[in-house]
Parts: C-alpha cells; structure tokens; sequence
C-alpha cells in the first residue's frame, strides 16, 4: 500500500493515492492516535520517535510489525491536520478527538469519504433508519468503474474494508452497530466543525453535514 515506509529504523514518507486500501489496518485507533498526536506535538525527531514506539512501546502492542503498521498507518492519517489539529486530537475530548479521526480518515482515504458522502449522507437525507445491507458491496462495484485499480485488490482486502467502515461509522455513533447498521442521530461538535471551515476542509465538511 502507498504510505509510510520504515527504512534503517526511521520513518519515510510516500505520497497518499485517493484510493487506497491502507485503512484495513486499523479504525478510528483513538487512544493510539492520541499518543501519535503528542508525539508530533513534541516535535520528536526519527531517533526519538523510534525509541518511544519500538522501546517504550508508548502504542502498547505486542508485536514490532503490529507498532510499525498503526504508527504509519496513524501518522498518515493527521499529520496533514498540523498543530492545530494534532491538540484537538490528543487533548480533545472523547466526541471531538473521535470526530478529528473520523474527518483524518475521509481526508487520508477518498474512498472512505466517498461512501460516508455518497451513501450513508444521502441515504440519511431520504429518510432510511439504517444503511443498506449491501450498501458497501454495491459502492464498491460502481467505485471500481472510476478506478480500476480497486478490481485488483483480493475479496478479503474489501470485505475487510468493508468491517473497517462500519467499525468506524459505529466508534463515532453514525451507526448503532455493523450488524443492524440502524443510524443514530449525529452531530458535528462545533470544536471540529470550526477548525475544519478554518482550514478550508470543505469536501470534509461536505461529508460530514449529516443532520
């Protein structure tokens, strides 16, 4: 997948595709990413930052390989957002931090955004009281007539996808459950909202404006 390579110890960076299929690493991982965006806060340079994930072991995980996929997979995911964004992830509260990694994930991956945009949105603004229990199925096939590079990827690859967008849509109360996938009523907190607007994040934004 395109994304943070660990090379000699440290950590590279690749430029992000619209497209990806990064996200089977992990949903929204938000006392992870909370941990993360201290780090970046800190401003920790590679010897550092290696030293707290591999030897201090600051994510808690068990494994090194485990450590190096969320910290890339995280560190992808806000560092786009800046200082601003990283306090109101790691100091936000549990509504606003879950919403900053909600808006980290549609902003890392369009394919995330696109279906929160061009699914769940319009089918909470027709009234459905839960999505469609193919709805991530169907998306996908119309989503690979734009990008042929998603008919490449394995079955597995997209129904895990498919588990991590609906684990996530749950994490921040879009969803009641992957498994009656009825809606709940959501909000976007006013914290998130304004430092989106701040920052011209308006495809974001756009996603989000369910109510």
């Amino acid at each position: 997948f395109d994304g943070q390579m660990w090379e000699n110890g440290s950590i590279m960076t690749k430029k992000q595709s619209s497209y990806n299929a990064e996200m089977v690493a992990g949903s929204l991982l938000e006392r992870e990413s909370r941990v993360i965006a201290q780090l970046l806060l800190d401003g920790t340079d590679d010897k550092t930052w290696n030293d707290k994930l591999l030897h201090e072991n600051v994510l808690q995980k068990r494994s090194i390989k485990t450590i190096k996929r969320l910290a890339s997979l995280i560190r992808n995911r806000i560092e786009p957002f800046g200082k601003d964004g990283w306090k109101l992830i790691s100091k936000g509260s549990a509504e606003v931090t879950k919403q900053m990694l909600l808006a980290a994930c549609i902003k890392h991956n369009r394919l995330f955004g696109d279906f929160v945009l061009k699914v769940v949105k319009d089918q909470i603004r027709l009234f459905q009281k839960s999505l469609s229990k193919r709805s991530w199925v169907t998306f996908l096939e119309e989503a690979t007539q734009q990008d042929g590079a998603i008919g490449s990827w394995a079955e597995s690859t997209k129904e895990k996808l498919g588990q991590v967008t609906m684990r996530i849509l749950e994490q921040v109360g879009i969803i009641e459950n992957p498994r009656s996938l009825k809606f709940t009523p959501f909000f976007l907190n006013p914290q998130v909202a304004a430092y989106l607007r701040k920052h011209d994040e308006t495809y974001i934004l756009k996603c989000l404006e369910l109510s």
